[in-house]
């Protein structure tokens, strides 16, 4: 019967207690954030296509809309009258129909406000 051969520190199967060769060690990351593949990856959140794609429709959007309402400006300014409850009154065109859309705005955004309140107290 032989005796075994000893095995080099660091080897598999050898001795734990030994300790391992210095070229066996894993070395600290560089202080310039450069690993073993290159640099370091930038770590700062990346904006998703899909919301940068969103911005640029809704300013798209917008500047359409304001073209509309510049044209709509300009070939609207006749003089009408406009019935009201207790009174007739004579004004420009653009005026009654501006008016009509801030009232109409108007409403919506309080039936809004009331949907909310009451979407809170439900969840409550």
């Amino acid at each position: 019967m032989s005796t075994p051969e000893p095995r080099p520190a660091g080897t598999p199967g050898s001795d734990p207690t030994l300790g391992s060769p210095a070229s066996d060690r894993p070395s600290p990351p560089p202080e310039n954030g450069a690993g073993p593949d290159g640099p370091a990856p930038e770590t700062r959140p990346s904006r998703s296509p899909g919301r940068a794609i969103g911005r640029t429709l809704a300013l798209a959007l917008l500047l359409f809309v304001t073209v509309v309402l510049v044209l709509f400006v300009v070939f609207n300014t006749q003089t009408v009258e406009i019935s009201l409850v207790f009174t007739d009154v004579r004004a420009p065109l653009v005026v009654a129909l501006l008016i009509a859309a801030a009232l109409g705005g108007a409403i919506v955004g309080l039936l809004d406000a009331v949907m909310t309140v009451r979407g809170r107290r439900r969840n409550r």
